[in-house]
């Protein structure tokens, strides 16, 4: 039987029913360190062995972007995270046939369908699930006969969250990349968070979980962990960045004591 999380109680906005209220969860996604292991075609730094210091560390699960040209996840690091984590494992893919049938397989925790363009540096934006073909739905079905939990990562509109419902998902995903890119606008940023947090209501009230991501940082994380529907935080390339310069002087001392002639 796959995980699922539950926390404490409270009402639930809109239909006077309780739910569990959660405390908020970490994924932590560990693409980029294999985007730098590829980098030089090497077999270190190891994604796996990443996702397990982030675990000890403190983080509630893992999150790995596997994509359909493999530019830094491969198939064989989806296969060693599902067979070595003890923690939650969300793979997030596209929504093809391949990928599907990749999930299936390994069986993660939770998948999460993304939009995917090969010329994109990342995911720039939300599934669009309210104009969606048939394809979507099969693919959902199919994972979810496959015991695994479904996301979609959608935009903070209303009309996403409300078609994601409709699908028979389990959770949605907040692209918070507009909030993220508001730096310095504060104006901005407040009316993306607003529209957040008016997504993330709408999703609560239809039994959704909420979870949120993209470009997400120590600076602006305490905004949005305000809004109390959002449950957890897919974070990675922040954590990763931060990582290089938090272990950088220690990682200088090593090498001078290893190159150090005796």
């Amino acid at each position: 039987m796959r995980r699922r999380f539950s926390g404490g109680r409270r009402r639930a906005a809109g239909d006077g029913r309780c739910y569990r209220r959660a405390a908020m969860r970490l994924h932590i996604n560990v693409d980029h360190v294999a985007t730098l292991r590829n980098a030089r075609g090497t077999t270190y730094p190891d994604p796996v062995a990443a996702a397990r210091m982030c675990l000890d560390a403190g983080a509630h699960g893992i999150t790995a972007h596997l994509r359909e040209d493999r530019r830094h996840i491969r198939d064989d690091d989806v296969e060693r995270l599902r067979g070595t984590l003890r923690a939650t494992f969300n793979l997030e893919t596209a929504s093809t046939d391949e990928m599907i049938a990749i999930a299936c397989k390994v069986g993660p925790d939770v998948v999460t369908l993304v939009p995917e363009r090969r010329e994109e540096r990342t995911t720039e934006g939300g599934l669009e699930v309210a104009k969606a073909g048939p394809s979507l739905r099969a693919h959902v079905e199919r994972l979810r006969a496959a015991d695994i939990k479904v996301s979609l990562f959608i935009a903070a509109d209303l009309a996403q969250v409300e078609a994601s419902r409709a699908l028979g998902v389990e959770q949605i995903e907040l692209h918070t990349g507009e909030y993220a890119h508001a730096a310095g606008d504060p104006a901005k940023a407040r009316a993306e968070l607003d529209r957040l947090a008016a997504a993330a209501k709408r999703g609560r009230e239809l039994g959704l979980e909420i979870a949120a991501g993209h470009g997400l940082t120590t600076k602006n994380v305490p905004a949005l962990v305000a809004i109390p529907e959002i449950v957890e935080l897919n974070i990675g390339h922040a954590v990763i960045a931060d990582a290089v310069f938090s272990g950088l002087t220690a990682a200088v001392r090593a090498m001078l004591a290893a190159s150090e002639r005796r």
